[in-house]
This record gives structure tokens, sequence and C-alpha cells, in this order.
């Protein structure tokens, strides 16, 4: 019989991250630890504070009945808790890890052998220009080809000039530039600054307006004269016809997928299933989870066979993440065989 608990944990941010909802310094998540007849299943639950759709003040009392009704299995807890993606996720990897012979190793493959890597794109957090700038910096000389910057914080001006300096010394088929405004741009302005964006062969930009604006969203893709990529906009969209309808108005170029906020390995199945239908691209970005679901997510994305830069270099970002054979090398992540894991709440 499968036994469940929880744990809370607190990761601290080496650097104070910035975006454009304000100054991240920590970020709390949760682990399910099942265990059955002696072996252990792990699953982290990615709650992010302030975006996630189930971020709501009893999230713990929904992780407790959980462990309650952990006997109703996998197919019917996810049933019930679609209204709660992160939860979706955790469990997902949870029984995965419970079922695995490496309870880390979900999807066995060329990627957790080592002989595999994933392409991934380097993360620029906002601040000031010196900060941005120096980042930029950095990963140039770890090899990234594909850099993501975060806009809309500083002067927007500031940001084009920070562009133009990489593009000044590098082509687009030297480094590719995506920027993500999470919401910042205005509907009335954001066609004229993606006009300056375009000017600088910009690969794409995540969510450029709030999300909920469709029909300006919409507008946007129309018009755009770079790609826009979808981010925000899927979460808390839960049916398949809700899903289905919010991209045929929408007709993004690109969706972005984060298994944390939308229901885990099947809720982000059954986005790209509709994107692919639609000719829309899509890619999967990890939501700042600890290196549990960082691993999930990356072993969960080299299964789909993608040759973008995935969003998965998030896992140096905390002082106190749990070691594991992750890596990233020459802009990709990596998984060291040879590495151990060492995760202290088991």
């Amino acid at each position: 019989m499968i036994k469940a608990n929880y744990k809370k944990y607190i990761l601290n941010f080496k650097n104070p991250s910035g975006t454009s909802r304000g100054i991240l310094r920590t970020k709390e998540t949760w682990f399910i630890i099942l265990t059955e007849n002696g072996k252990i299943g792990v699953g982290e639950t990615g709650l992010f504070r302030g975006l996630s759709i189930d971020d709501i003040s009893n999230y713990e009392d929904k992780l407790i009945w959980v462990c309650k009704n952990i006997h109703l299995g996998l197919g019917s807890l996810l049933k019930a808790l679609y209204e709660f993606p992160s939860i979706q996720f955790g469990l997902e990897q949870a029984f995965l890890s419970l079922h695995s012979e490496d309870k880390f190793e979900l999807f066995p493959s060329q990627f957790t052998s080592g002989e595999k890597s994933i392409p991934i794109n380097g993360l620029v957090w906002m601040g000031d220009k010196d900060f941005m700038n120096n980042q930029i910096k950095e990963k140039l000389r770890n090899g990234f080809s594909c850099i993501k910057m975060k806009i809309g914080a500083i002067d927007f001006d500031t940001e084009i000039e920070l562009l133009k300096s990489i593009r000044k010394e590098f082509s687009p088929n030297e480094i590719e530039l995506r920027v993500d405004a999470n919401g910042a741009f205005n509907p009335n302005n954001a066609l004229e600054k993606l006009e300056i964006l375009s000017e600088l062969e910009i690969h794409s930009i995540e969510q450029p307006i709030k999300q909920g604006q469709h029909s300006d969203m919409a507008q946007l893709c129309a018009k755009t004269p770079l790609p826009i990529a979808l981010d925000e906009e899927l979460i808390g969209v839960f049916s398949f016809e809700e899903k289905k309808k919010l991209l045929k108005m929408i007709q993004p170029q690109y969706i972005i997928l984060k298994p944390s906020l939308i229901g885990g390995f099947a809720g982000s199945k059954e986005w790209i299933n509709l994107a692919n239908e639609m000719n829309c691209g899509w890619w999967i970005t990890s939501a700042l989870e600890s290196n549990i679901g960082l691993n999930a997510i990356a072993q969960f994305t080299d299964t789909l066979q993608s040759d973008l830069p995935q969003g998965l270099g998030t896992g140096g970002l905390f002082t106190n993440n749990f070691m594991s054979p992750l890596e990233v090398s020459r802009g990709t992540l990596q998984y060291n065989p040879n590495r151990n894991w060492n995760f202290k709440l088991i």
C-alpha cells in the first residue's frame, strides 16, 4: 500500500532576481514523497507565488488531502486536481519516481546516460544596465548561442541599447536573441515596440502584453513583425476545448510550456498536440523549481525530440539547491551519471 507525505522547502536565490513583477529573493516549494514496499518516489509541486493559478491560501490543505487520498491512484487524483496544476505535476513525478528503477531517472534515455545534451537559452535577469550587461557577457563567455533577456522593468531605450550591443558583435546566425516582456507592454504601444525590436532580428518575444486581453493579443499576433510566444496566457486554461479555442483565436507563432503551471506532463502534451495541429511552434521552460523538478522537466523534454533551445537553465540560481547530475556546459543542459544526488528531505 502506497503511503504519502509532503515537505516544504525554501529555496534562496544567490542574487535577487528581477522580473517585471518585482524582485525574487526566495522561492517556496513542496515535495510529495511516496513510499511502498521499501521504495521511495519523489515529486516537486512547483507552486509559483503570484503566477500559479493554484496560488491560494489553503494550498497546504490540498496537499494534506492528496496524502490522505493517495490510495485513489494517479488517474483519479489528476482528475480531482484539475485546478491544481502544480500538484498534478508533483504527483506525476512522484508516481513515475516510485515505479522507476532509479527514483531520479524518470525517463531513461541517452540524456540520462550522459550521451546526449539539451540545448538551452542563457537567461538574463532584469536589473540596472551594468548588472544586465555583466550577465550577457557571462552567458556569451559560457558558450551560449541563445540568450533570453527579460525586459520591461527598466527603460525600454536602455534595453534596446543592451540588445544592440550584442547585435554589433554577433549576427543572428551566431547568437539567437529572445526577449520576455512578462506582459509589461501596453496594448496601445506594443506594436511600435515590436517593430523596434524586430530591427535587431530578435527570434521571438514572450507575452508582450498581460494575459487575458485576447482580442488585443490576436491583433498583435496578426500584425507582428517578429514571432510572439504565449506564456502566462496558458495559465488557468484547463479543458481541451478552452485550449483549442484560445490558440484558434490568438494564433500565436509559439507557445511556451511550463509543466508546473499548466498541469505537468499530461497538460504539456495536450498543448503540444494542439500547437502541432495549428503549425504553432513551442518549447519547454522550467519555472524556478529545485533540481528535483528541473530534472523531471529536462528528462520529459528530451522525450519530445525538439531541436529548439529550451528554457532549462535555472538550476544554478539557488544557494541551497540539491546536488544533482544536472550540469550546464557550453549552452546545453547535460546529465552526468557519475554525479550523485544529495536530496536531504528523505
